[in-house]
């Protein structure tokens, strides 16, 4: 069992901009913050990479999530789902860092 991501989860883009972790789920709560969900996509702020232009990643689209826990048949967010951070032209910056999550909830 694998802890589930919620709105009071902190994830990061590899180059040290935070995710503002937002959802649609209104319904499954863990702790007072809502799980996250497969579907969701999370606006990323500070990000500062700078290849050769100022290229900041400024979103985290979800590429798996949880295999047989969900909410409406959505997949809900694991601490080992993975997420591509993108820039404005929806090119991959690298992946999403999970770096604090909740203990209580968990699934698989």
């Amino acid at each position: 069992m694998i802890p589930i991501l919620t709105t009071a989860s902190t994830v990061m883009c590899p180059h040290g901009g935070v995710a503002h972790l937002v959802t649609t789920n209104t319904e499954a709560l863990v702790d007072g913050a809502p799980m996250l969900l497969q579907t969701d996509v999370h606006p990323i702020v500070g990000c500062p990479f700078a290849p050769v232009a100022y290229s900041p990643c400024l979103t985290i689209r979800w590429v798996t999530g949880a295999t047989q826990t969900s909410l409406r048949n959505v997949p809900v967010l694991l601490q080992t789902s993975v997420g591509l951070c993108l820039n404005a032209a929806q090119v991959p910056q690298g992946p999403a860092i999970v770096v604090q999550v909740q203990q209580k909830a968990k699934g698989t």
